[in-house]
């Protein structure tokens, strides 16, 4: 479905892509994740046909030239980009009639995507009215006006509620199950384990990919998990030979080449500053653990 062979985009003197090589078969949910400035947009929108390559090859549904299938993807880019001053449903009617479709053919397909996407009882709301959820619903839906068999997707839920990430995200999978190719790129690593596939890209190239659970088998490291309602653990465990260590929610992530060894040195440095510990286990290693272990590896 995608190919990419030393893919590099240069600006002038800087880099953005850097020789990234991959692939992406039929049915796939693939994710690309990575820190701003990554080279993650760069990438979708040479998959796209929006951007020209410097140098390599790439291969979208067969064609070299991206324009040779546009018609068969989909695209939702980073910022809404529809008319806030159209509703719900002049938005969709000009995508459906910038396909060509007749206007019985655009009423039902926007009636069913509508339907699809819950916005139905809002079709007449002003698109600058929506909430920011429903505004990456109404993208989403616009996209899918003509069928797409692939659909890029550029961090589509940044800045939206926890509820309507999961709300988007059974869309996409429901648009999966219905034969539709999928490639998003996404800040979130809980949106990463969803993937049927993830590539982590830093500084223009693809530093690991495989799927959720090789990501995770591959990590060198143990990881302990520290509850304590001490504040400053970072600071009390420098000296120590942990790894690394990273706050986890209301929680530390210690990264240790030992468990064993690296509980019993956490307990008697916290033990000796008056420092409880409330928990102290080995827990399985996160995404998050394993990017953020790749980050500091290539940093």
């Amino acid at each position: 479905m995608i190919a990419l062979e030393n893919i590099r985009k240069h600006y002038g003197a800087t880099v953005a892509v850097d020789g990234v090589t991959l692939s992406v078969a039929a049915g796939e949910i693939f994710g690309l994740v990575g820190p701003d400035g990554a080279g993650k947009t760069t990438v979708i929108r040479m998959l796209c046909g929006i951007l020209a390559p410097t140098g390599g090859s790439l291969s979208v549904m067969g064609a070299a030239n991206p324009e040779a299938v546009k018609d068969q993807l989909g695209y939702v880019p980073q910022k809404f980009s529809l008319y806030g001053d159209l509703t719900v449903m002049e938005n969709i009617r000009i995508l459906g009639s910038l396909y060509g479709q007749g206007d019985a053919e655009i009423e039902a397909r926007a009636t069913a995507i509508l339907s699809f996407t819950n916005l139905l009882p809002f079709k007449d709301r002003l698109a600058d009215n929506l909430s920011g959820g429903m505004k990456q619903k109404l993208a989403l839906a616009a996209g899918l006006m003509h069928k797409p068999r692939l659909y890029f997707l550029d961090e589509p839920t940044t800045g939206v509620d926890p509820v309507s990430r999961r709300e988007f995200w059974r869309m996409l999978y429901n648009l999966n199950k219905e034969g539709t190719t999928v490639f998003v790129s996404t800040p979130y690593m809980d949106e990463a384990e969803l993937c049927t596939r993830v590539a982590f890209m830093h500084n223009g190239r693809i530093v690991a990919c495989d799927s959720p659970r090789g990501l995770r088998g591959s990590y060198p490291h143990k990881v302990l998990e520290l509850a304590t309602p001490g504040k400053n653990v970072k600071q009390l465990l420098a000296g120590s030979r942990l790894i690394d260590i990273n706050p986890f929610g209301d929680k530390y992530h210690l990264v240790a080449a030992d468990a064993e060894a690296a509980a019993a040195e956490v307990r008697a440095v916290l033990d000796a500053a008056g420092v409880p510990v409330v928990s102290l286990d080995e827990v399985p290693p996160t995404l998050e653990d394993v990017f953020v272990a790749l980050a500091s590896e290539v940093a």
